[in-house]
């Protein structure tokens, strides 16, 4: 027949707490084997019962003493390291801002800027591929993710318009909007000088 262990106050035992092992001070006995403890190193409050307990327990000084690594555990210096100071945080260096990327929304401002009438994102793309503005990459609808950037840009350079033919509206047609036109000149010189890179 088992006998009870006996969990004394104010020693270290591994305890089970939220599903996980843990070192658990007790503190005080709540009665019916249930005790109230601190969990090791944080401090937090835990309660617990005794089936939720491991171990003959150690002191705290004995836990403190089995978790501290031992001097032959820790790593060796590098060579030289006594010598050398240790290093401070260098500062950030200034980031110099960046052009325009080379991306579809940037290459369909230029297509559009050279356009005479109003563009849809399939006929966007096209040309700026014919242009070498743009390589089509593994996505299967570059059009569709064109006319999606367009209509999320934050600069809100691409105009949607409609327009009549023969009687018909055309939707989805796009125009540069002002902001779309006041960046052409900017957006030209980055796609150049990637070009030239």
């Amino acid at each position: 027949m088992d006998t009870k262990r006996k969990i004394e106050i104010g020693k270290v035992f591994s305890a089970k707490v939220g599903g996980s092992w843990l070192p658990v001070r007790i503190d005080k006995s709540l009665g019916h084997g249930r005790y109230e403890g601190a969990s090791l190193p944080s401090g937090h409050a835990v309660k617990i019962s005794t089936d939720a307990i491991r171990g003959d327990g150690q002191t705290v000084e004995q836990w403190k003493a089995s978790t501290t690594p031992k001097e032959h555990d820790l790593p060796a210096p590098a060579k030289g390291a006594a010598a050398e100071p240790a290093k401070t945080k260098t500062a950030r260096k200034e980031r110099t801002p960046k052009g325009p990327r080379h991306s579809l929304a940037n290459a369909a401002i230029l297509v559009l800027s050279k356009a005479k009438e109003p563009m849809s994102a399939k006929a966007i793309v096209e040309q700026a591929t014919a242009d070498k503005l743009y390589t089509p990459g593994d996505g299967r609808t570059p059009d569709a993710t064109l006319y999606s950037a367009m209509m999320r840009d934050k600069k809100a350079r691409f105009e949607r318009v409609d327009r009549q033919v023969d009687g018909k509206t055309q939707r989805g047609l796009w125009t540069l909007t002002a902001a779309g036109k006041a960046e052409i000149e900017t957006i030209r010189q980055a796609f150049a000088a990637k070009k030239d890179a």
